[in-house]
């Protein structure tokens, strides 16, 4: 039997498991996928099970994206330019790494019928899967993107990839048309982004990378202000049924059902 993972820290949220051996019990694979919580220290001894061949595939979650990166044999065009990986496996010996969360976060504005052509993009947060979302928004046709992380230095380095983006300082809110939040911020039901923001921000789109639990604080207090918001649901499965079709060769189905397992 095969094994996959979905590997992290933290990782208990992670709906990846029900997800993955839903398709897997579906396509009759003789496989099973689960979840290992680890530190920096244990990635190199994750890629020696995979050149053993005792994990067939991996999909990387925060903090790892950027660091698993020098242990791999080589990046698909799209992990390369971002300098994210959350997809890898073996093919001929060599470690692959690849990146889902560009055509995941694609698919799943698409899903939404919301244009991004010519719009505001705001994104708080400057960790693993912000490269994968700009470089997303940009084949999008969006007019600015604007960016704001605790730590101001790693929003700067964000533009030795990206040179046109805007630094915003945190705490600040620019005009926007949408707000992504890419922290893990809301993971846990008492966090907050303690930003202000005004009284007339509404009609706008608040858009929540994660998607457990499915309606953060962030994502309240944009509903409270009488704005449009979605979480990382959809987002979460098409990055998914991509690292999927990678592994196996399938396309796994997308329907209510498999959007009800994250209910």
């Amino acid at each position: 039997m095969k094994k996959y993972l979905v590997i992290g820290n933290p990782i208990e949220h992670s709906l990846s498991p029900k997800l993955h051996n839903y398709w897997i019990k579906l396509n009759n694979i003789n496989a099973v996928y689960e979840k290992e919580k680890l530190n920096n220290n244990d990635l190199e001894t994750l890629i020696l099970r995979i050149r053993k061949k005792e994990i067939s595939g991996v999909n990387i979650t925060v903090p790892f994206k950027k660091d698993i990166i020098k242990y791999i044999d080589h990046l698909s065009p799209d992990a390369k330019t971002t300098q994210s990986v959350n997809t890898i496996h073996l093919e001929d010996d060599k470690i692959l790494g690849s990146n889902t969360d560009i055509m995941g976060f694609e698919l799943a504005i698409k899903n939404f019928n919301f244009s991004l052509k010519d719009k505001k993009i705001f994104i708080i947060g400057a960790g693993g899967v912000v490269p994968s979302i700009i470089f997303a928004l940009k084949r999008m046709n969006v007019s600015s993107i604007s960016i704001s992380n605790r730590t101001k230095e790693k929003a700067e380095n964000l533009k030795n990839l990206f040179n046109d983006l805007i630094i915003v300082n945190w705490g600040e809110v620019p005009n926007f048309d949408l707000i992504i939040n890419a922290t893990s911020l809301g993971l846990n039901g008492n966090d907050e982004i303690k930003l202000n923001f005004s009284e007339n921000i509404k009609d706008k789109f608040f858009y929540d990378v994660i998607y457990n639990p499915k309606e953060t604080s962030f994502l309240k207090k944009g509903k409270k202000l009488g704005n449009y918001i979605e979480n990382g649901r959809m987002m979460f499965i098409h990055q998914a049924a991509e690292a999927f079709k990678i592994w196996h060769g399938i396309e796994p189905k997308i329907n209510k059902e498999v959007i009800g397992l994250l209910d």
